[in-house]
């Protein structure tokens, strides 16, 4: 379907409002970031979400909700005026919050009340989130800092197309980064490659590169371009050609 004219060329920050405040010191070994939106549309709108290798704890409507890991990006119907609070946990680091695989909760959602006991914060703010996070804040864990590590090794290094390769660059074992994965990110090692791998090909689109896509899947590690092209749209909700046409 066409893509609203209300979310392209910048059109949405009429409606929307962002702000993204940083964690305090001692929740920052498990809080990558806040994120704080609201909205005004007096026409429903389709907003895009993009998945990361992230798990969110969303304030919204006086309730919360615990967003596991998602393997494709999702579509939500914003309408009225109103407005979420999130959490945005760093790679690995909720599982010390959920005290059980990340992956048991992929593509899933939560009440947080099977997380996190109390009552919730009143007002949502990042003063109260912060207080009600520390109520139930566990012991530091090695294998956090571990998790985050390797998927800051992923973005940093685009030359990494494989698990295999993440393996040799890091010196271990394909079976001990997918154990690590499972337990500590809450999705596979072979998704997370491919997420900021497939981030990189938008950054291109952006800057009005010409693209050879069959070379490109090749660049990328698939075995041919249906494959990265179904990849592509699973992650941005269309296909790589179609995202073109937008530059």
């Amino acid at each position: 379907m066409p893509r609203d004219a209300r979310e392209l060329s910048g059109a949405w920050t009429r409606f929307q409002r962002h702000s993204f405040p940083t964690p305090s010191p001692d929740l920052a070994p498990f809080v990558e970031r806040y994120w704080v939106v609201s909205w005004e549309y007096g026409e429903p709108y389709r907003q895009l979400i993009v998945p990361y290798p992230n798990v969110h704890l969303t304030f919204h409507d006086g309730g919360a909700t615990v967003q596991g890991v998602r393997s494709g990006h999702q579509v939500r119907v914003l309408a009225g005026t109103s407005g979420v609070f999130g959490v945005a946990f760093r790679p690995g680091g909720f599982r010390p919050f959920l005290r059980a695989p990340v992956s048991t909760i992929m593509n899933r959602s939560v009440d947080a009340s099977q997380v996190f006991p109390g009552a919730l914060p009143d007002p949502v703010e990042v003063a109260t989130v912060e207080d009600f996070l520390r109520s139930g804040l566990p012991e530091r864990d090695a294998k956090v800092e571990r998790a985050a590590d390797v998927v800051a090794t992923v973005i940093a290094n685009p030359e990494i197309t494989r698990v295999d390769a993440l393996a040799h660059h890091l010196g271990t074992s394909v079976r001990e980064l997918q154990r690590l994965f499972a337990e500590y990110v809450g999705i596979g090692p072979k998704w997370v490659i491919r997420r900021y791998r497939l981030h990189e090909v938008t950054e291109r689109l952006s800057r009005g590169a010409l693209i050879d896509w069959p070379a490109l899947a090749a660049e990328l590690g698939y075995a041919d371009q249906a494959h990265f092209v179904r990849d592509f749209k699973d992650m941005f909700g269309e296909s790589p050609t179609s995202y073109a046409e937008r530059y």
